[in-house]
């Protein structure tokens, strides 16, 4: 493949296949336990995880918006490739630590710049002529094609389990420079406010903050939607292979029921679009809130493969929620600080995950996965209708404000 703005979404999702193909990630509990860590120790791992990237976060999203987002890319995949070839010789906590570092640097400088290169190149690639999909289905085209990629891996994982775990750990090891390789591939997208990447950090700064707390409030309210949705899919996503284990599901099927999970991701984060259009926003946004409370009551009140099945509601949400929330997020933010802005969102999620996540894995030890799950339910119905009403709201205003606004002339 050639370097050229055409080819960026080609190597953007090529690029998003391989960082999604993780074949460690749907046997990790499984993997760390192995080593001797409980749950409690496996969500510490996680929660320096999300320390790292919430220390690196928003530094390395401005580092995209001024250095460039193809450098912040090939920095971060380069980064992510040294931490999975260590899983070679990793064999305790502290290593799995090291480990969990490196990647949370790693993948906070891709975080954010690879949604605004590929929302970049389809706006430039629209503005001077070129067909495409359209930065909104080109987004939601790449959710889609990063949770295939995570089927893929688990299928893939369950496969190599017939000859060991250490065949897994090996193939991650050496897939983990793909992505690193097609970033070579990418070129910079011009960008219409390039000009300001002048001004004083100081001023980015204001300009950020005021667009985010005294821009559109619609941005405002999406940005707390994608952090509650998304704290509730961090947990989710870590309970899941324990509640298989509880449910008494064999490991050999853990691949195959993550291929699942992540195709059902996949197909929702596909028609998401469409079915906005059907539906419209409102009845949408009521869907993405009841799938997952009712994943979870199904999960905690279902034995056996039940539960198991209850947890697709969960995954069809992440999907829609992931496509839509992203969408209005970045359609409304101007291409000069949206790597900048992804990753302040992002930040949010992994900044409550930091605290929290040692405290889930230690609920999960204390009381049980049936008692986290329902608790869980518990906690966010109120929290989903904090956000999701007033979001409602500010899009009703704002659709208002958009019909009372003057068509300009057309041209003599």
């Amino acid at each position: 493949m050639k370097r050229s703005l055409e080819n960026n979404i080609k190597a953007i999702y090529l690029m998003g296949f391989f960082q999604g193909f993780l074949v460690v990630v749907p046997v990790f509990v499984p993997l760390l336990q192995g080593h001797g860590l409980s749950m409690s120790e496996v969500l510490q791992t996680q929660a320096l995880f999300a320390l790292t990237i919430a220390l690196c976060e928003v530094p390395s999203g401005y580092i995209a918006d001024l250095w460039g987002r193809r450098n912040a890319i090939l920095l971060g995949s380069g980064l992510n490739a040294i931490g999975f070839l260590s899983l070679l010789w990793a064999d305790s906590f502290v290593d799995f630590l090291i480990y969990e570092a490196i990647l949370g640097v790693g993948f906070s400088l891709i975080s954010g710049a690879d949604l605004a290169l590929l929302y970049d190149t389809e706006v430039y690639l629209r503005k001077i002529g070129k067909r495409g999909p359209g930065a909104s289905k080109a987004l939601s085209r790449l959710i889609s094609v990063e949770a295939a990629a995570s089927g893929a891996a688990g299928i893939a994982a369950s496969l190599l389990l017939l000859w060991s775990m250490d065949w897994v750990v090996t193939v991650q090891a050496f897939t983990g420079f793909a992505p690193f390789l097609l970033g070579l591939l990418v070129v910079e997208a011009p960008r219409p406010g390039d000009a300001s990447r002048g001004d004083s950090h100081g001023a980015n700064a204001r300009h950020i903050v005021e667009l985010l707390l005294f821009g559109k409030p619609v941005v405002l309210w999406t940005a707390f939607a994608i952090a509650v949705f998304g704290l509730l899919a961090v947990y989710v996503f870590w309970i899941y292979q324990k509640y298989w284990e509880v449910q008494g599901v064999p490991l050999a099927w853990f691949g195959y029921i993550w291929a699942a999970f992540a195709l059902t991701v996949s197909l929702a984060a596909r028609y998401a679009e469409a079915l906005e259009k059907y539906l419209g926003y409102r009845k949408l946004l009521i869907l993405i809130a009841a799938l997952p409370l009712l994943g979870l009551v199904g999960m905690a009140l279902g034995v056996g493969w039940w539960g198991v099945i209850c947890g697709f509601a969960v995954q069809i949400s992440r999907g829609l929620s992931m496509t839509v929330f992203y969408e209005a997020l970045n359609s409304r933010v101007p291409g000069d600080f949206r790597a900048t802005v992804n990753s302040l969102v992002s930040l949010g999620v992994r900044s409550i995950f930091i605290v929290t996540g040692p405290v889930l894995g230690v609920v999960l030890d204390s009381y049980g996965v049936t008692a986290t799950l329902v608790g869980l339910a518990v906690l966010f119905a109120p929290l989903m209708g904090l956000v999701l009403i007033p979001l409602v709201m500010r899009i009703h205003r704002e659709k208002a404000e958009d019909a009372l606004q003057p068509e300009p002339a057309a041209a003599c």
